[in-house]
């Protein structure tokens, strides 16, 4: 993660070092929702990879705007949520998720559930127990 500036230009500057990029908004919007566990959050984000999404959380983690707890009464699960400081990104969320659903309507695209994951055509199997 970079850091940030002591000097910024404007406050959308600010702002998007905070949230720009192709995934972080991406993934606070689904934490908006609810909280994920990593691999809720990698089956609605089918193009980003393992990598990527690794460093956005740390990216995310680092500015204070999601943080991992453990998941109630499920011992060694972690789950990703928003802080405060995250939660109060809700309304300007909520404002992209309404002026997507504007466009799409206006430009007649298709938004709605991710589709599922491709497997990868080279991963080994996994050895049947024996």
């Amino acid at each position: 993660m970079k850091r940030l500036r002591k000097t910024y230009g404007c406050p959308v500057e600010l702002s998007l070092d905070f949230v720009g990029g192709k995934w972080k908004t991406v993934i606070l919007a689904w934490l908006k929702e609810a909280p994920h566990r990593y691999n809720e959050l990698r089956a609605r984000l089918p193009d980003i990879s393992d990598k990527v999404l690794t460093e956005r959380l740390k990216d995310l983690e680092m500015l204070g705007l999601i943080t991992k707890a453990q998941a109630p009464g499920q011992p060694g699960v972690q789950l990703y949520l928003l802080t405060e400081r995250g939660e109060s990104l809700r309304p300007v969320l909520d404002a992209l998720y309404a002026w997507g659903a504007d466009m799409a309507h206006e430009l007649k695209v298709s938004v709605g559930t991710p589709r599922p994951r491709q497997r990868r055509r080279y991963r080994q199997e996994e050895p049947e127990p024996a």
